[in-house]
């Protein structure tokens, strides 16, 4: 897997002060994106164990309390982010407690197969849908059009 950028500390991704993850690889493409330089699967650099262990480390510094993990980009429900965003999700629940995980997907939550779905069952809040440009919309929390869904999975969240 490879990713374009991350951010150990950030705002704009979910509620709180988050650690967010934009990864490569998008099949969806979708017309207005604002993220194009991450649609190939090798743009990037490459995630590595040093990486996921940072995020591991930043979200559980307590100089500034995270909320939580962002998981964006791209797409991390690509094939080619499958594995890779399932480990990093389980090493997050298994070792920062009380930290919520955010996923954003172009796939639709109906849609997903079985790997994908692996990952849902972990994480606490989805945004699925692609982006609609026709239906763009600056006001929104969370999403970029209308047509997107958040799915609090988990209460609390």
């Amino acid at each position: 897997m490879n990713y374009s950028k991350y951010y150990p500390i950030d705002v704009l991704n979910g509620e709180g002060t988050r650690c967010t993850l934009f990864v490569s690889g998008c099949v969806h493409q979708c017309k207005g994106c604002y993220n194009q330089s991450t649609w190939s699967p090798d743009a990037g650099e490459l995630f590595t164990d040093q990486l996921a262990d940072q995020i591991i480390q930043d979200l559980n510094d307590q100089r500034i309390k995270k909320q939580g993990l962002t998981l964006s980009g791209g797409d991390p429900l690509h094939p080619a982010n499958v594995e890779q965003v399932f480990k990093l999700v389980q090493r997050v629940k298994r070792e920062c407690e009380g930290k919520d995980i955010w996923v954003w997907t172009g796939y639709l939550r109906e849609a997903l197969n079985q790997e994908q779905q692996k990952i849902i069952d972990l994480i606490d809040v989805l945004i699925d849908g692609k982006f609609e440009q026709s239906l763009a919309d600056p006001a929104l929390a969370w999403r970029g059009s209308s047509n997107q869904v958040i799915h609090y999975l988990h209460k609390g969240c």
